[in-house]
């Protein structure tokens, strides 16, 4: 069973930046991709970004390309998510993920087999 426990968070001005990050545990070795997601409130849990545990490739959704970086220490059994830049629709709880699924499977369906608890971002305007 793998654990997921994110840190970081917090609040931060537009324009400002904040890093997360997620520990994985109880099973690293049958996780292929790691990714991060965020619901803001009332709405639909939406994708920000996936790394290959393995390997290090990485993925982005259109609305945080360029802004936000995904990067891993396997050592470490950690996932980061370095956000820049921050907007104010930035704004949800951010979710950690793992999945089971190479990258390039991940990608396209985005089939999450464990889920970290949520770590809340807030950015004023």
């Amino acid at each position: 069973q793998v654990q997921l426990v994110e840190s970081g968070g917090g609040l931060a001005q537009t324009g400002g930046s904040l890093s997360l990050s997620c520990t994985v545990s109880g099973g690293s070795s049958s996780t292929l991709a790691m990714s991060w997601f965020r619901q803001a409130r009332e709405n639909e849990r939406e994708y920000v970004a996936a790394i290959s545990w393995p390997g290090g490739g990485t993925h982005y959704a259109d609305s945080v390309k360029g802004r936000f970086t995904i990067s891993k220490d396997n050592a470490q059994n950690t996932v980061y998510l370095q956000m820049n830049n921050l907007k104010p629709e930035d704004t949800a709880v951010y979710f950690c993920a793992a999945s089971t699924k190479r990258l390039f499977e991940f990608v396209p369906n985005k089939e999450v087999d464990y889920w970290g608890q949520g770590t809340q971002v807030t950015v004023s305007s």
